[in-house]
This record gives structure tokens, C-alpha cells and sequence, in this order.
């Protein structure tokens, strides 16, 4: 690296590429991979696993102190209830892993309450290497990215993600696809999200949304859109699309309009009618670890805010108003000269707009 990187950007990068020696040696032999399904086409393999252990171990040798917030193991690694959470997917892309197709990665975030500081993603085929340090700019192997310059979507190419879980409204996802599909330029869906965020920020795709993702799918590359000088929202674009499960990314001009189009599909993510009710054990387990997960990282960034408010609000003096009716009440009942100065003349002329205006 040519510019001295940030102590715990360079263990997220050490992380990185140990899952990715993982994965290397894996895909060379695909066949003997033991998969399970976690839900209906959402799979898991030992890979997964091992590579997010490979990740934890590396990080917590540095930070025994931190917490870890982790696809496969949630958050039963790492300290509690620590203000410095680690967000990780260690093969983000399985389905594409499993079946040879060369787009996964894995990715890294460090959250510190609840606000992400550095963020890795790495395509372990490829050998490329994304990483950010908030306020200090996104990079692919040593190089600084930036969002592209495009400003119309008719111009724009936009990646995106399919629905695949049971119970996905498919209706309302192809009407929210025709209308992007229609204003732009084309429509992408690799299948690898922390990767697709990261093209943004590159300049490869102009903008990206998809609806369904959790944290650990986002964390990383959202840093990378804000540091590459782009945007990131939820459909209707506010800052909290990590608890929504929905995201929209662009440049400036391009997030604008995709938020315009996305808007009504907020929450789009709702069971269709006549949709089978339940599913698996696995499932509603994996449900309810990322629920809590996205309560634990919603409750911290409040807290957070309200720590950085207080001070300011505590240390603000009262103010009170006082209107030009008040201060010649005062001198009608020869309580001063209705001036703030001493010596000034009082037979000063009114302000405009009546004696409503404040002084």
C-alpha cells in the first residue's frame, strides 16, 4: 500500500485475504463442497464457515474487545456489548460460489457505534481489493475510485439483485424492475451485493438497489459509495437502509432519480397473498438472529446521535424573544428608552413588516 493505512483497516485486510486463501483452495475443487440450505435457495457450505472463522480469529487476536456481528455465528463471538462491532460476510455470493460462477467476496466492515469507520471487500478471484477509511477515500488495489460523472439514467447502468426467498411478492418486484428497466440504460444482476456496491463506487455501475439484504450484505460497501462520492439510502431516501433491508446507491444525480422511481416499493418485502406460511426451522432462526442483530446496530446509532446532541443542546443559552410590541410597552410604562444601547436616541424609526418584527 502506497499511504499508511488505518491500524484496524490493515487487520481488516489481513482478515480478508486469510478467508480468501480459503476460498482459493476451495473453488479448486467444488464437487466436494458439503452444502446445506439455511432456506429455500439460500445456501451455506463449510467454506462459508471456516473462512468467517479464519476472519473472527484474525480479528479478535488484535481486538479481543470487540464485538462481532457475523452472517454465520450472528453474534456469539466477540464482546457483547462492545461500542466497536465488526460486520461480516465471509463469502458473500455463495449460490454464484457453489455453481463456478467467479463473483463472490467477502466483506468487512467496522462499525463503531453503530456508524461504519473502514470497510474491506475482497474478490478473492479476481485478487481485488476494495477498502475505504471514513473520510479518507475508497480504493481498489492502491488505486482511488470515484463514482461515475453520469447524470441521466437513460445513460445509466444499474445492478441490481433478484428475489429468490420464499414468499417474495414477484409481481411488485418485476413492476419495480420494468420501471427502471425502462428509464435506463441496462440492468445488471451479478448476485454478489458488498461486489455491486463497490462497482458504484468505481464508476462501473452508476447506481444499485435491491431489496432483502442484511447488514453484514451492505455494511462495507456503503462506506465505499460515501467515500467514492456517491450517495446510499433507503428507498425513500433516508440514512437508515441498514435496518430497512432495502438499499439504493448511485451517483448524486442518479440516486435522486432512482429514489424517485423506488419510493412506492418501499418495504416491498412482503409475503404475496396465497404465499405458504412458516418455513424452516433454519429460516425463522436465521430471521430472528438478524432481527436482533438490526435492533442491537439501529439502538446504538440512536445512541450515538443522542450523545453527539446533548452536549450542544445542554451548553445552548435560552433564548427569548422579544418583539418591538414588548420593548414599547416598556417605555410606555417608563421602564427605559427602548433601547439596548445606552444614549441612544429612542424616537428610532420601526422595522418593516409591523411592531411583530424581533430585534
Amino acid at each position: 500500500m502506497s499511504q499508511a493505512l488505518h491500524p484496524m483497516l490493515n487487520i481488516a485486510i489481513k482478515a480478508a485475504r486469510a478467508a480468501g486463501a480459503i476460498i482459493n483452495r476451495a473453488s479448486l475443487d467444488i464437487e466436494r463442497l458439503q452444502v446445506t440450505a439455511k432456506s429455500h435457495n439460500d445456501f451455506v457450505t463449510e467454506v462459508d464457515q471456516a473462512a468467517e472463522q479464519a476472519i473472527i480469529d484474525t480479528i479478535l487476536e488484535a481486538y479481543p474487545g470487540h464485538g462481532i456481528l457475523a452472517e454465520e455465528s450472528g453474534r456469539s463471538q466477540g464482546a457483547r456489548h462492545s461500542d466497536y462491532v465488526w460486520i461480516i460476510d465471509p463469502l458473500d455470493g455463495t449460490t454464484n460460489f457453489i455453481h463456478g460462477f467467479p463473483v463472490y467476496a467477502v466483506s468487512i466492515a467496522l462499525a463503531f457505534r453503530g456508524q461504519v469507520q473502514q470497510a474491506v471487500v475482497y474478490d478473492p478471484s479476481r485478487n481485488d481489493l476494495f477498502y475505504a477509511s471514513k473520510g479518507k477515500g475508497a480504493y481498489l488495489n492502491d488505486r482511488r475510485i470515484r463514482v461515475s460523472k453520469r447524470t441521466r439514467m437513460l445513460e445509466a447502468l444499474i445492478g441490481t439483485g433478484f428475489p429468490f426467498r420464499k414468499g417474495d411478492n414477484f409481481q411488485r418486484y418485476l413492476k419495480m424492475f420494468e420501471d427502471v428497466m425502462v428509464q435506463c440504460a441496462g440492468l445488471r444482476r451479478p448476485g454478489a451485493a458488498s461486489l455491486d456496491l463497490c462497482y458504484v463506487a468505481a464508476g462501473c455501475y452508476d447506481g444499485f438497489f435491491e431489496t432483502g439484504l442484511s447488514p453484514w450484505d451492505v455494511a462495507a460497501g456503503s462506506l465505499m459509495i460515501t467515500e467514492a462520492g456517491g450517495l446510499v439510502g433507503n428507498f425513500t431516501g433516508e440514512p437508515d437502509f441498514l435496518y430497512q433491508r432495502e438499499i439504493v446507491a448511485g451517483t448524486p444525480r442518479i440516486y435522486g432519480q432512482l429514489v424517485k422511481t423506488l419510493a412506492p416499493y418501499t418495504r416491498i418485502i412482503t409475503e404475496a397473498p396465497g404465499a405458504s406460511e412458516g418455513g424452516t426451522e433454519a429460516a425463522e432462526a436465521q430471521d430472528d438472529a438478524a432481527s436482533a442483530a438490526l435492533t442491537a446496530l439501529k439502538a446504538a446509532t440512536e445512541a450515538a446521535d443522542a450523545e453527539a446532541h446533548e452536549p450542544a443542546a445542554s451548553a445552548a443559552p435560552k433564548r427569548t424573544r422579544i418583539t418591538a410590541a414588548a420593548k414599547a410597552a416598556e417605555v410606555a410604562q417608563g421602564l427605559g428608552d427602548g433601547s439596548s444601547t445606552p444614549g441612544r436616541a429612542a424616537g428610532r424609526a420601526p422595522r418593516r413588516g409591523g411592531d411583530d418584527a424581533p430585534f
